[in-house]
């Protein structure tokens, strides 16, 4: 599954090279109108999906025509008084196109309350759409999708976390890291729990400019995940000194109530050969 996600990204940069890729307002202009088109769909607006989607629209894999997606979403609607049954959010947007054509691929996240005694849980899922543009307008051609295996879940779960670090989300580490939590530093070997990891990263005083997580590999045992990556990071130290630092990370999850939390992590440096 993961080389076919990376297939798909590599063939999307060869279309971008042969007919030109999109502009930064091309792609922002498009995840705006994705999700424009998403909440029009939460509340049944059939004025505002009778324009977005094209007469010969197919949703796949049933092939569901225009007039039956516009009638399930005004009825589904109407159930929910407009309302989605959990807090929705749309992500991690991949989006590629030439002047009349454009895929848009990107994450939902779906947090409701309907676990066990009214508990929260996260539902993770991918959406695939493909736009033409006609008569000077966008319009859905094409769209389907996919719930997440638990891998995928992880896999961003994980770039989550990375961009986490730059941003110093305090709120993304307190929901994430488990009470339980612990850190191996890879300095001194010391084990810090969740509150002193956390303060620890919002009060350094260095300036980190970048971060990235690569060569992921995942494994999960029921509601046990591991990932193990390289994490690399660059700015400079409270002295002003650059530096441009990478370790390999091993990320301990741990499933609950429907939902993955990082349970520990350890690292070790990688040098420079």
């Amino acid at each position: 599954m993961r080389i076919l996600f990376l297939v798909s990204i590599i063939c999307g940069s060869l279309a971008g090279a042969a007919f030109g890729q999109c502009s930064d307002a091309d792609k922002a202009a498009l995840e705006a109108l994705d999700k424009a088109w998403g909440t029009a769909s939460q509340k049944g607006d059939r004025a505002t999906l009778e324009s977005f989607i094209a007469a010969d629209f197919r949703a796949l894999p049933g092939m569901g025509t225009k007039a039956e997606t516009i009638s399930n979403a005004v009825a589904n609607a109407q159930q929910t008084g407009g309302t989605p049954a959990g807090n929705v959010t749309w992500d991690r947007y991949i989006i590629t196109c030439t002047p009349n054509s454009a895929t848009i691929t990107h994450r939902n996240i779906i947090v409701s309350d309907d676990g066990p005694d009214g508990r929260e849980t996260t539902t993770w899922a991918r959406s695939i759409h493909v736009l033409e543009k006609r008569g000077g307008k966008w319009q859905l051609v094409s769209t389907t999708g996919h719930e997440m295996d638990d891998e995928m879940a992880l896999y961003y779960m994980d770039l989550d976390w990375t961009e986490a670090n730059l941003k110093r989300d305090k709120a993304w580490f307190e929901r994430n890291f488990a009470d339980e939590y612990a850190s191996v530093s890879s300095t001194d070997g010391s084990v810090s729990g969740k509150g002193a990891d956390i303060e620890e990263t919002l009060n350094s005083k260095a300036k980190t400019e970048m971060t990235e997580s690569t060569n992921q590999m995942i494994r999960v045992d029921r509601n046990v995940g591991v990932i193990i990556g390289i994490y690399h990071w660059k700015g400079t130290d409270e002295n002003g000194k650059p530096f441009d630092n990478r370790v390999r990370y091993t990320d301990t999850y741990v499933k609950r109530n429907g939902r993955w939390q990082v349970l520990s992590t350890i690292s070790v440096p990688i040098k420079e050969n």
